[in-house]
């Protein structure tokens, strides 16, 4: 059984057991998380498809740390010119262990 979950903007394939890093959620280590805004769900091989979403189907999740992702570089520079920048940076995110998928 999976589910595929909406959150921060971006969409996740998870199935019970599952540590995924989502975008940054209220909360602290030990939280639960409920993620109402579920896409589609695949249960012994029958798949069903919410227009957008499915009403009643959720899932169930606790935070387990709240850190941030490596580094990436932003790099600018004009050519000829003599002109560049060089930025860093992390993002927030929020590791969940998937719990429980229910409609």
């Amino acid at each position: 059984m999976y589910a595929v979950v909406k959150t921060g903007g971006k969409q996740y394939r998870v199935t019970p057991g599952d540590v995924v890093q989502v975008e940054k959620l209220d909360g602290n280590a030990g939280d639960a998380v409920e993620f109402s805004e579920v896409l589609a769900i695949v249960d012994e091989g029958k798949l069903t498809v919410g227009n957008p979403r499915i009403e009643n189907a959720r899932v169930v999740g606790e935070i387990v740390t709240q850190k941030r992702d490596r580094k990436i570089l932003v790099f600018k520079s004009k050519r000829r010119k003599g002109y560049r920048k060089m930025r860093g940076h992390r993002q927030f995110v929020t590791e969940v262990k998937i719990g429980e998928i229910s409609m």
